[in-house]
């Protein structure tokens, strides 16, 4: 993986996130000349912040919904490979705002498919929805990826109709056997386009309101009780780097082997770390004794799924991705890194720390 990134031209949309910004940090130390795209940092603290990241990168303070803005960023920065993370991406806000969860969600994938198309340098994109685009029965078997696509609240309605966007995309725009000829009007048909399905990400640095571990940290870091609803929903909990690995490899899955990767991929966890609310907020504590722990909030809440589970055989067989570091080790990380913020580190070394045990683990050279 280090080999490939280093020199590659990288534009990545909502890099001041959370995600986004443990990418952009994992991008920069594997050597890829990356251009960020994205609102401002979304939270105080934020992860973009305290890593520095102005600083590797070119970073462009943007909407994803405005088409020309867009257009000319992709236009200047030439890049051979896009990954798209921004979104609206917080299901609760939806019931909310749900124009802008369309408007982000949806149009603003199309608005960088289109700027895409008008770039001749382009050969990859991976769009990151999530595991919520499919339609969810609360049954106990993982979804895969041709199953039914669908979703109850805004949010994961938005996601479904981005990934329905980008099949037709691919079939309509980047899809070589419709390319007459190489003046085709339409065609763009060197561009390699795939999305990618993720569980529920955790790690240090997410702020975000209305998310479990956020939701802990914030708390503990003040010395009071979190107050958690569901706590028997389930979850397929994974680290954020089990994910960003997955997207990692399968743009270079698609920029050396084209067509046969351009599809859709689910990267979960394994079935064992499928746990409940309640059983999370439990294991945080035993690795965080001191913290006051946590007590039920008994009102009323919108619409969230109970059971959702994802099948990634196809990303193991096909990909050879893997997780690699499970819950356990999830929630020790996250903890580590609560700690190392509380403490005044530098907290980009101890991001940077992580990443390298990360490589480690899936054999690579950090």
């Amino acid at each position: 993986m280090n080999s490939f990134w280093r020199g590659k031209k990288v534009f990545l949309t909502g890099h001041t996130g959370f995600k986004g910004s443990w990418l952009s940090l994992w991008l920069n130390s594997l050597g890829a000349k990356v251009t960020g795209y994205a609102l401002k940092p979304p939270t105080r603290p934020s992860l973009f912040e305290l890593c520095g990241l102005r600083r590797d990168m070119a970073s462009i303070t943007a909407d994803i919904r405005d088409a020309k803005r867009l257009e000319k960023a992709v236009r200047d920065a030439r890049p051979e490979i896009i990954i798209h993370m921004a979104a609206q991406a917080i299901l609760r806000e939806s019931y909310h705002t749900p124009r802008e969860t369309y408007e982000t969600n949806v149009m603003g994938s199309l608005n960088l498919f289109e700027a895409a198309r008008k770039c001749p340098k382009v050969r990859v994109i991976v769009n990151v929805t999530t595991d919520k685009c499919y339609e969810n029965v609360e049954r106990l078997r993982g979804y895969r990826e041709g199953e039914p696509l669908g979703g109850y609240d805004p949010y994961s309605s938005s996601k479904a109709c981005s990934e329905l966007l980008t099949a037709a995309y691919r079939r309509s725009f980047f899809n070589p056997g419709n390319c007459i000829s190489s003046t085709h009007p339409t065609v763009h048909a060197s561009v390699f386009l795939a999305s990618a399905r993720a569980g529920n990400v955790i790690g240090g640095g997410d702020w975000a309101a209305d998310r479990l571990i956020p939701d802990i940290i914030r708390a503990a870091l003040k010395g009071e009780k979190v107050g958690i609803r569901n706590p028997k929903a389930i979850r397929p909990w994974q680290h954020v780097l089990e994910p960003l690995s997955g997207y990692l490899l399968l743009a270079e899955k698609l920029y050396r082997g084209g067509s046969r990767y351009a599809r859709a991929w689910n990267f979960g966890p394994d079935a064992g770390d499928a746990k409940d609310v309640e059983w999370i907020v439990r294991r945080m504590f035993a690795a965080w004794p001191e913290a006051p722990g946590y007590e039920l909030d008994k009102g009323r809440h919108p619409h969230e799924a109970h059971y959702l589970k994802l099948d990634s055989s196809r990303a193991r067989k096909e990909l050879g991705w893997r997780p690699r570091w499970h819950i356990g080790r999830t929630i020790d990380k996250i903890v580590e890194w609560t700690r190392a913020y509380a403490d005044g580190q530098n907290m980009r070394e101890i991001s940077l720390r992580q990443i390298g045990e990360y490589n480690t683990a899936i054999g690579r050279k950090p």
